[in-house]
């Protein structure tokens, strides 16, 4: 009897197999943490969690990685990182679906998306560098896709909003983005809805710092860089092959704060009042507010940096840390389609990531 449920079970488990995920995931940071919770819920079932690194140690024993604490664990010990090693793990795993999940900002991790792609793993992830990179990375990652093999990059826009996939569906049934418009960044969303002339920008800036809506150095949220990947990203989706060289960027932080250390840049936070009041003043006077906007126009040109806009603007009724996008096409002409919502949060994020994986299967 004992043979005969054995027998029996083999079915079962050959349908587990294939209906399961198995993951790497490499960066345990802030996005990193929030999906290690999110793998612990039911939504995640289906997911098998093969291997996990931060930027110096990594973990593939089975029993640690169940484990709840798996991310301080890693902060003091695990074996050396090794990459080679945690997809080894993948490979080992007798479940067809093999995803890697990249949780980081790396640059290095991010030229490596292609070639995992090309190898036949699929890649889901929150990093900007590649897609927003130079032209090149972006035509190597579209012919690394023509394998078969999946890119999930709704994390890298909106925090998850669904822009990126709404961008393809227009595109998919013939229809041509003319405009795009919008808030792309949570921190200096909130930085811009907050900022009324009452206080110094300084005081505000220290505020969404401490409250973690901003990177530990902001200038990675001020220069305007990071929008700037954000808007080649969509420009590239929607067909316009933008280097990223063709990009206007006008970023926020004084030419004499742009090479000191974090340290400095921070002591030195007042400097960025006075240029940012003085335009305050001349918005208000004539009637607008500020807001850091990206636009792309149907020539392909692109801008990023400070905008003044009426009262009536979209951008103008923004709420916290909202993004949005307005983007007008060929169909959606005479109004454009606005996504908006929360643009910044590690929880939004990691689920953006969550569901990439889970549409695999």
């Amino acid at each position: 009897m004992s043979a005969v449920l054995a027998e029996e079970a083999k079915p079962s488990a050959r349908r587990e197999a294939a209906s399961a995920i198995a993951v790497v995931l490499l960066g345990t940071g802030v996005v990193g943490g929030a999906f290690l919770k999110l793998l612990n819920t039911p939504a995640a079932a289906a997911l098998r969690l093969v291997g996990a690194a931060n930027s110096r140690r990594q973990q593939t024993e089975p029993a640690k990685l169940a484990e709840r604490n798996l991310r301080e664990q890693l902060k003091a010990s695990g074996a050396p990182r090794d990459d080679a090693a945690l997809l080894a793990a993948l490979d080992a795993s007798d479940i067809a679906v093999k995803v890697i999940v990249d949780a980081t900002a790396s640059a290095e991790l991010a030229a490596r998306h292609a070639e995992w792609l090309a190898r036949g793993y699929h890649v889901v992830t929150a990093n900007k560098s590649l897609g927003g990179g130079e032209l090149s990375g972006w035509r190597t990652l579209q012919a690394a896709l023509a394998n078969g093999a999946r890119y999930g990059d709704a994390a890298t826009v909106g925090a998850g909003l669904p822009v990126l996939s709404t961008l393809r569906r227009l595109r998919q049934c013939g229809d041509a983005l003319l405009t795009l418009e919008g808030v792309f960044s949570g921190s200096l969303s909130y930085l811009f809805n907050s900022y009324d002339g009452s206080r110094p920008f300084s005081v505000l800036l220290r505020e969404a710092r401490e409250r973690g809506y901003t990177e530990p150095d902001p200038r990675a949220d001020l220069s305007g860089e990071d929008v700037a990947r954000k808007l080649l990203i969509l420009a590239r989706n929607a067909g316009f092959a933008l280097g990223a060289d063709e990009v206007q960027v006008e970023g926020l932080v004084p030419e004499p704060l742009r090479a000191v250390d974090t340290g400095q840049f921070l002591a030195r936070l007042e400097e960025l009042d006075e240029p940012l009041a003085a335009r305050h003043a001349e918005a208000r006077a004539r009637g607008n507010v500020l807001r850091f906007l990206a636009r792309l126009n149907q020539r392909g040109h692109a801008r990023v940096g400070l905008s003044e806009v009426p009262g009536n603007h979209p951008a103008a009724r923004l709420y916290g840390t909202d993004n949005q996008f307005a983007l007008t096409t060929t169909r959606y002409h005479t109004q454009p389609l606005v996504i908006q919502g929360p643009g910044a949060g590690p929880e939004v994020t990691a689920q953006a990531l969550l569901g990439d994986v889970l549409a695999l299967v």
